[in-house]
């Protein structure tokens, strides 16, 4: 069954399960610690979200419902990302409730799930927090063109989703053919402002190579550093992400 804010309202004992990372993300922050009785498996690990100590405090899930049973969930919230078509389904036959949250095509989509999570668990103020928070970031300021660059070279679309967090930063991301760096560029075009991802610095790769590149130390930009892990989902994480950015830019 879908969730509905009546049933849920006449619920005495919330179990709410998460069942993949940008799921986790909106669960942790908009719910209280009785309500949660499980989190997606890479939700607790710290290569891959920064909540993973929050994380932890909770059992895993693979994302199935076997994983799931001992746990008792009335209520299993996934993404249009993630989640598994079939466990949601089994779920609902199992007389567990479903929330699939689509994903966010805009910063204000982000706003609305997390508002629908946190109205849904009883918790509101958490999303008026949010809501105010957003809205300090959204006051005019002067912007200022930046490259926003991940392992490879790897870009972003200004009109995306993780475009529109930096606009509130005051980052004007550069349109790039097929949304990718080349070191060529860089060198002939540097930006006033490089947002370098860093996302498993330890873990060796090509990727990772090209941001140490001498060509990168060497470009005058303004060099600020993007915690990886927030940009995944560029869900509610942000926040924190992007009124740090707008103080350093």
């Amino acid at each position: 069954m879908s969730v509905s804010a009546s049933a849920l309202a006449a619920s005495a004992a919330l179990r709410v399960a998460s069942l993949d990372l940008c799921a986790d993300e909106y669960l942790l922050l908009a719910g209280r610690p009785d309500q949660i009785v499980s989190v997606s498996k890479i939700g607790r690990d710290p290569r891959d979200s920064v909540l993973a100590g929050m994380a932890r405090r909770y059992p895993a899930n693979d994302g199935s419902i076997e994983s799931l049973l001992k746990k008792r969930p009335t209520l299993l919230i996934s993404t249009g990302s993630g989640g598994a078509k079939s466990t949601r389904l089994l779920g609902a036959r199992l007389g567990m409730q479903t929330l699939t949250l689509p994903y966010p095509a805009s910063v204000d989509d982000v706003a609305k799930n997390f508002r629908k999570v946190a109205t849904l668990l009883g918790n509101p103020d958490r999303a008026n927090t949010f809501d105010r928070r957003l809205t300090s970031l959204k006051r005019p300021t002067s912007a200022r063109e930046a490259i926003f660059v991940s392992g490879g070279g790897l870009s972003l679309s200004p009109s995306s989703l993780p475009g529109q967090w930096m606009a509130l930063a005051g980052l004007r991301q550069r349109s790039l053919p097929g949304a990718r760096l080349t070191l060529e560029d860089l060198a002939l075009r540097p930006p006033p402002v490089l947002l370098l991802s860093r996302y498993r610095p330890g873990q060796a790769s090509i990727g990772q190579r090209w941001l140490s590149h001498p060509i990168v130390a060497r470009a005058p930009s303004r060099k600020l550093i993007a915690d990886g892990r927030r940009w995944t989902c560029a869900g509610p994480l942000m926040l924190d992400e992007i009124e740090r950015l707008g103080r350093q830019r």
